[in-house]
């Protein structure tokens, strides 16, 4: 018997009747006018993983680097498109090397994760270079490219260590905007290439710009550049008395900007650079001191996320002006810095309209540059320069993927009856009857809008009577189960479900939050299957805003699977394109600290990769330390307390346990009398390609014995 049918064969509403001809089912729906847009997911077609690619638009933000596999996981071709069949890393096998516990061969990481691959980070670098290269060639250029990488992009000390590395053969160097950013980038290029630069942008103190003299005098390619004209006085005084020329670059502000956020941080009322009479100043001043020749370096920044080369090509002929304007001002001038604002595409839309994507690839980007440049100073007969840039966000957001995993997800309403619903309906006040009766005589006659308002209108005036007290939870519950009936009778789109991401937003993914960026989302595995729901993502934290319900294709929901017809272990989803800003601004809210990370190098052995590197994220106490806590000392008052109640050792070992966890969720592992994760299966130490737990903690050794 058909459901609605069901609700009116107990007991038919005073005052009203259903036609005798009625069987209980309502008519077939027009188009429903509140649909959501078709996404192809019609359930009787057959599926695929290229129906999957097409639907997460995998091919246009994830090309070179990511790509779905036949067995319908998310995969990495580390080498981009020059990577061989064999060399091409499914992610889902990472995930679950890193994750099983040690003795079914894992590394016993828990979750959520980061995997680093240092392979596509290389890649990335060799490409920025070689677009250059092949511009220079092409435009006949005079001189040559050497880039620098921004280490506020991500300070982790393996992706600057890797850069420098990968980047000698480049002259590539490092950008740093504060003293420790300095002392980690002065660190670093004593291993890298003599010539690359290290460019010391922010705002500056004297410590500050003695440091970078200091490193002139080790051998390394120092420049500072004035952000404001008043630190010019400060590298004036502190050269002298440190007793080293410095080389000195000036960042400029320029007419040109783009609209959008990150197009905030450039033009005239831009936060750093100096205006066209400050730029003179310094000159003027530079000429009377006689250090004019230490002049050598033009800076600018357009902004973040440069949406089209048209925007380019204005903002960087207007800095080679000023450029050659210096030369012919008599100062030395040798480098053009353009700054950041090579984009990257994380819609895959290749459009120039938005924050999320760009019109342009490496290959444009480069030609327009060398273009730009060697157009003005062939005009104004001067050299031309070597051209540099602060590419940090090309350079490292395809390098990592944020892993983490739906533990459980909202239901869709029971289609059975609840018990009585009709004596709770018949129950209700004769205005809300009213529209009970109202609401059923619609939706039999197909008058699908009026239906909706009815239902809305019960809905609200019972709300308001139960307020009043006139109401029970019953008959609250009757009038939603009998709304959700009318609406799957009358073809209204299923509800959005809620998915609960074992993830803070506001640790690993805070631009979402912050400044509302996107970046792409999707299931890493079970993608030649068709998905079926459509869901939002909850995070664990304790505040309304850690949610995603907006992405990267426009929609407010995502297509994901039901958590039910998962076999074989959690559901995994992916955030990617998130190497760059994402780690570093993470915050503790709720004191949930940062992932877990493996570094994964592609190789020829049996899975095609290595683990190089593997490190728990933040425990329990690392977090509390971080709010000033000492976890010690908190232990040690718990531990007295047990004692005091007799409740026996275990009770201090779980306690102990819990400091030294990772404060997310943890599922599928063996727990203990006290519910807390045993050992065997607990937060991994392991730093070290599988070389187990870092048991010369002499803290945590010192708080496990008191335990005992």
């Amino acid at each position: 018997m058909p459901a609605l049918a069901c609700v009116d064969a107990a007991v038919p509403p005073p005052g009203y009747a259903f036609p005798t001809t009625w069987d209980g089912s309502l008519p077939v729906p027009e188009p429903f006018s509140g649909s959501t847009p078709d996404t192809g997911l019609h359930p009787t077609s057959p599926w695929s993983t290229d129906l999957s690619a097409s639907l997460y638009n995998v091919d246009g933000w994830g090309a070179p680097y990511f790509y779905i596999n036949s067995a319908g996981n998310m995969s990495v071709r580390p080498h981009g498109a020059a990577t061989l069949p064999h060399q091409q890393l499914d992610l889902m096998k990472v995930v679950k090397k890193a994750t099983e516990p040690k003795s079914a061969g894992g590394l016993g990481l828990p979750l959520p994760l980061i995997v680093r691959f240092p392979d596509v980070l290389r890649d990335r670098l060799e490409s920025l270079n070689a677009a250059f290269e092949f511009a220079v060639q092409a435009n006949g250029y005079g001189s040559h490219y050497q880039g620098v990488y921004p280490v506020k992009c991500n300070q982790d000390r393996y992706i600057v260590e890797d850069l420098v590395e990968f980047g000698a053969p480049f002259r590539f160097g490092l950008e740093a905007g504060s003293k420790p950013e300095l002392l980690l980038a002065m660190s670093c290029l004593t291993k890298g290439s003599p010539d690359a630069f290290l460019v010391c942008n922010g705002y500056k103190d004297e410590e500050y710009v003695a440091l970078a003299l200091i490193s002139r005098t080790i051998g390394i390619n120092t420049v500072i550049v004035l952000e404001q004209e008043e630190e010019l006085d400060t590298v004036i005084e502190t050269s002298r008395r440190v007793g080293v020329k410095p080389v000195i670059g000036l960042r400029a502000k320029l007419r040109t900007k783009h609209s959008g956020h990150f197009g905030s941080t450039s033009g005239e009322k831009g936060k750093f650079g100096l205006t066209t009479s400050q730029i003179l100043s310094v000159v003027s001043k530079l000429r009377q001191v006689e250090m004019l020749d230490c002049l050598q370096l033009l800076h600018f920044h357009i902004g973040s996320q440069i949406p089209n080369t048209a925007l380019l090509a204005d903002g960087v002929s207007e800095a080679a002006q000023i450029y050659c304007e210096l030369t012919r001002l008599g100062a030395s001038m040798r480098v053009i810095d353009v700054g950041g604002g090579l984009g990257i595409d994380y819609d895959g839309t290749r459009s120039g309209g938005s924050d999320l994507s760009v019109g342009y690839g490496l290959d444009e980007y480069a030609a327009t540059v060398v273009h730009a440049v060697r157009y003005v100073c062939d005009q104004k007969g001067v050299r031309h320069p070597v051209l540099c840039s602060e590419s940090g966000r090309a350079l490292v957001s395809h390098h990592s993927v944020l892993i983490f995993e739906a533990f459980s997800a909202s239901q869709p309403a029971s289609l059975e009856l609840r018990q009585n619903l009709a004596y709770y309906l018949d129950q209700l006040t004769d205005d809300a009857r009213a529209d009970y009766r109202n609401l059923m005589a619609s939706a039999v006659q197909g008058d699908y809008d009026t239906c909706n308002v009815y239902a809305e209108q019960l809905k609200k005036r019972c709300a308001e009577q139960f307020k009043d007290g006139m109401l029970g939870l019953e008959h609250l519950a009757a009038v939603d189960d009998l709304c959700e009936l009318v609406a799957r009778e009358i073809g209204a789109p299923k509800p959005v479900r809620e998915y609960h991401i074992n993830l803070s937003l506001f640790t690993s993914i805070p631009d979402l939050w912050a400044i509302g960026q996107l970046f792409p989302i999707l299931p890493i595995h079970h993608l030649d299957q068709r998905p079926g729901v459509d869901g939002v993502l909850l995070d664990l934290t304790c505040d309304s805003d850690g949610k995603v319900d907006r992405f990267i294709d426009g929609r407010s929901s995502l297509p994901l699977h039901e958590l039910g017809s998962i076999e074989g272990g959690g559901y995994y989803l992916g955030m990617f394109l998130g190497g760059a800003y994402q780690e570093a601004l993470g915050g503790l809210h709720n004191l949930f600290g940062g992932p877990s990370v493996v570094r994964v190098s592609q190789s020829d052995g049996p899975h095609c990769f290595t683990v190089t590197r593997a490190v728990p994220g933040a425990s329990c106490a690392d977090v509390l330390r971080a709010m000033q806590h000492e976890p010690e000392l908190m232990f040690d008052s718990l531990k007295r307390r047990i004692e005091e109640y007799s409740l026996g050792d275990s009770k201090a070992c779980a306690i102990s346990h819990a400091f030294y966890s990772m404060p997310y969720l943890v599922y599928g592992t063996h727990l203990s009398g006290d519910g807390m994760v045993s050992d065997s299966e607990g937060s991994s130490g392991v730093t070290e390609e599988g070389s187990g737990y870092d048991d010369d903690d002499d803290e945590w050794d010192m708080m496990r014995c008191l335990s005992v």
